[in-house]
């Protein structure tokens, strides 16, 4: 048998008329050639052997290669899912789910053309981002505000702008690391100001600052606490006593709440206008975190800091584009109207009512109850604990009420919830699949329901 034995593209190419027609020539043409090419490393074999080692496939076998390929192509792209691990803010899910306000604002300047730099009064160019930054001011009480696309972003360009070539002041013990490898240092290094550490991992004093201060010194860096925690032995000099040292502070707040998180039954995380309040330079702050809006780095504070970012050429490589801003114009002024916990998903979800919860738990089981003693699972009503998330408030928890299902094979069975056409992600614990409906929209609840009642039949006709 020789590789000559193979079909030809053309060959393969006339009998694929039904692949052609979904996919289009080019792309078909390209994965015939791509399973031919792998056909014949298979058939010699890893060492690239001249008298074969595996058989070859048929043009029956190739073509359902090709399909199976561009299937995979197609399904390959972000999907929705049912978020029920009780985590907020999941940064693997996507974050903050978007207020419906905001998506009616996304397709709407998705359809055609906007005023994404236009002023209509005037009839001229206008301002990328000026309704959402004049709506930032307004809530914050800043003098001035700049969007870019993340808060990575926002920090990277407050360094560059303010310090590069000079140095930056900041506590060794907020040279951390966060999410995706997001280092700190690597950022200063990137900003090119020089990194100059202050204090001890655990303890650091304002007088550690004030012996480091010359005239190189450009920025006092604050990476807040928002993500991580010291605890024992450890103290470093407040907001305020920072900002007395006569230097600008850039403070990172990571999060970046505005309303108070203490009135939900969390610890109390600092806000943007406390920061401000403290004398901050710039506050650098997330969009889709506890905003509960698109992701979008924010940055708030003088004016005058303000626009040497404005003017700096790094700040048009990180601007955002249309859909950020539509989104994040329509999430701030439901903070604007005082109605975010109501229209928020993020904060309606940190608001939710722990008897609301345990009833729609308790609705969910008696749904199940039937499906579940079919399949020889016990279903159940438990108290648990959900958490914010995203890097926010770490170690807080909020009580809620959970969907417990005691099946074989739990991990199994989370991974065929996750399989279905609504796929679930649920959490794990011990030999109970949990599902929390803090982070399951009451608009969601029925396609769950379903996915479960799918796997549940699957436990019933055949062996987990």
């Amino acid at each position: 048998m020789s590789l000559r034995n193979l079909p030809s593209v053309d060959r393969l190419l006339a009998q694929a008329s039904d692949v052609i027609q979904a996919y289009g020539r080019p792309l078909t043409t390209q994965a015939l050639r791509d399973v031919l090419a792998e056909a014949r490393a298979q058939a010699r074999g890893a060492a690239g052997n001249e008298h074969l080692v595996a058989p070859l496939p048929d043009a029956g076998e190739l073509l359902a290669r090709a399909r199976a390929r561009l299937a995979a192509l197609r399904t390959a792209r972000l999907r929705p899912v049912i978020n029920a691990t009780g985590v907020i803010l999941h940064t693997n899910l996507g974050r903050a789910p978007l207020a419906a306000s905001a998506l009616a604002q996304i397709e709407a300047a998705a359809r055609g053309y906007s005023t994404l730099e236009y002023d209509l009064a005037a009839g001229e160019r206008g301002q990328r981002s000026a309704q959402a930054e004049a709506l930032l001011v307004r809530l914050t009480g800043a003098e001035a505000a700049l969007v870019v696309n993340n808060n990575a972003a926002a920090v990277l360009l407050a360094l560059t702008a303010l310090a590069q070539g000079r140095a930056v002041l900041i506590a060794r013990g907020q040279l951390v690391e966060i999410g995706g490898g997001f280092r700190v240092p690597d950022v200063l290094k990137q900003s090119g100001a020089r990194l100059v550490e202050v204090g001890t991992t655990n303890r650091t004093h304002l007088q550690d600052y004030a012996s480091a201060l010359d005239e190189q010194v450009a920025v006092v860096l604050r990476a807040h606490h928002s993500n991580f925690k010291i605890i024992g032995f450890a103290t470093e000099p407040s907001l305020a006593e920072l900002c007395s040292l006569g230097r600008p502070v850039v403070d990172d707040l990571g999060s970046g709440a505005l309303l108070d998180t203490a009135a939900y039954g969390l610890v109390h995380e600092p806000t943007v206008q406390e920061s401000l309040a403290a004398g901050a330079g710039l506050v650098c702050f997330s969009g889709d975190k506890l905003l509960g809006g698109p992701q979008a780095g924010l940055i708030v504070g003088r004016r005058a800091l303000v626009d040497q970012l404005r003017r700096h050429p790094l700040a048009r490589a990180v601007r955002p584009d249309k859909l950020c801003l539509a989104a994040l114009h329509a999430t701030l002024l439901h903070y604007a109207r005082d109605e975010a916990t109501r229209e928020i998903p993020v904060w309606r979800m940190l608001a939710a009512p722990l008897d609301g919860l345990a009833r729609r738990a308790q609705a969910w089981a008696a749904e199940l109850a039937p499906n579940a003693a079919v399949a020889g699972a016990r279903v159940s009503v438990t108290a648990g604990e959900s958490t914010v998330g995203g890097g926010s408030l770490p170690g807080e928890t909020l009580p809620t009420w959970l969907l417990a299902l005691e099946v074989a094979a739990p991990n199994t069975f989370a991974a065929r919830l996750r399989a279905q056409p609504a796929p679930v992600v649920a959490r794990v614990a011990g030999d109970r699949v949990l599902l929390d409906p803090r982070t399951v929209a009451e608009a969601e609840a029925p396609a769950m329901l379903d996915s479960l009642r799918a796997v549940l039949l699957e436990y019933r006709t055949n062996e987990p």
